[in-house]
């Protein structure tokens, strides 16, 4: 151990005259850990909102939306075929899409109708991924004893209009026939509930019902070959953007357009990012606020040891050592601070990921409870970040020791 280590170790073993600046010590250290626990945990809980609205909306949208310019896309088969040649491609599902108004026993709301294969979304569709009543899917696909075509609900609108498994719903839609006046009649058609689906997501489980592509089409008055969307789910979800643009290529621009999942969640996922950004900052002002306690500790110190600084001079100390002497001591401070705050905030991260201590409405927030997850390269630089402004704070008391006069320092002795 250096002779700088050695003095720095023995300065923080207070004495009895000194045990005012061992408070302030342990003060700076609490404030630092204080300070790092509290920026672990909220870091943690801002990535896994993230996280969690990520999986969860991509759960219920596809990876790469193609759609027709001019409305509809005719010839959608061969459209299909063509885009699974590409790499990357996992499948390709049609939709069709329409606003309408439901109607139950229990009142009415408005359904977002969405037209699907049931065949491709047994296998890997977006209605396969999510929690299903049972035998829903079967139903869609072989709808035998129905009295009238089958629908899956969402299951908050299920709830909401008070129509659940086999009961009959109504479905008015405003793209009706067009009249001879040449205005489109609202068309209704009655639907027998088939299930429903739990996608996690409020919003979407109270305003989704699904049917098949036949039965949207005749009511949204859609063409016999025309479907609303080509959707894609590719390998890796990081890729979409690539994948968007060679489907765009194969298929002709002139055609068609597309959009992949960064550039539909662009504002949400950009909002959550630029939330930790300022969560970090306010934060780490915490452990700017408590580097000042080891400014003033160092600082109190510096005045305490005057004569024993006036002495190592003397005996020959360099500036530099009397400046490394202090600058570890607040380093350690910011060390032990930090440790201790990585302990706790750890500790907390594991604690609310095991026992949920914290529910949420998932009304509001899509979710039950408070989603942790803890990313190496946050933990990392709050840990950093502390260590750096821990070495900040010791600069000036550092370069005030050295550059004390010994003789000043002594005359009075």
């Amino acid at each position: 151990m250096s002779i700088e280590r050695s003095i720095a170790f023995r300065y923080m073993r207070a004495r009895r005259r000194e045990s005012f600046i061992s408070m302030i010590t342990v003060i700076s250290i609490g404030g630092v850990g204080l300070g790092v626990a509290a920026l672990i945990v909220v870091l943690a809980v801002l990535a896994g909102f993230e996280s969690n609205l990520k999986e969860k909306f991509l759960g219920i949208t596809s990876h790469v939306v193609v759609m027709g310019l001019g409305g509809g896309l005719a010839g959608w088969p061969e459209l299909t075929e063509q885009i699974k040649t590409l790499p990357g491609v996992k499948s390709v599902e049609p939709f069709i899409y329409g606003q309408t108004l439901g109607s139950g026993p229990g009142g009415a709301s408005g359904v977002l109708v969405k037209g699907i294969d049931p065949q491709a979304a047994a296998l890997s569709g977006q209605l396969a991924r999510m929690n299903l009543s049972p035998g829903a899917l079967e139903y869609l696909t072989d709808p035998e004893g129905f009295e009238a075509p089958p629908v899956i609900l969402g299951s908050q609108l299920s709830s909401d209009i008070l129509a659940f498994a086999f009961d009959r719903v109504n479905i008015i839609s405003p793209f009706g026939r067009v009249t001879p006046l040449g205005a489109r009649a609202p068309l209704t058609r009655s639907y027998q509930v088939a299930g429903s689906f739990n996608s996690g997501l409020y919003e979407y489980d109270s305003s989704t019902a699904y049917m098949t592509l036949e039965n949207a089409r005749e009511l949204l008055a859609m063409s016999g070959d025309e479907v609303s969307t080509l959707e894609i789910m590719v390998e890796d979800i990081y890729k979409a953007d690539i994948i968007k643009e060679q489907a765009l290529d194969l298929l002709g621009r002139d055609r068609c357009r597309a959009v992949d999942w960064m550039q539909r969640n662009l504002a949400l996922f950009a909002a959550l990012k630029l939330e930790q950004a300022a969560m970090f900052v306010v934060l780490t002002l915490t452990i700017v606020v408590a580097a000042f306690n080891i400014v003033a500790t160092l600082i109190m110190m510096v005045m305490e040891k005057s004569r024993d600084i006036a002495i190592l001079k003397s005996m020959g100390a360099t500036r530099r050592q009397v400046r490394r002497i202090f600058t570890i001591q607040g380093l350690v401070v910011g060390l032990i601070g930090a440790a201790g705050g990585l302990a706790t905030g750890v500790t907390l991260c594991l604690l609310l990921k095991r026992y949920k201590f914290i529910s949420l409405p998932p009304d509001i927030y899509l979710m039950d409870s408070l989603p942790i997850e803890m990313r190496p390269v946050n933990v990392a630089a709050t840990v950093l970040v502390t260590i750096a402004i821990s070495y900040l704070a010791t600069i000036y008391p550092a370069n005030q020791a050295a550059r004390l006069d010994p003789a000043e320092a002594l005359r009075y002795e």
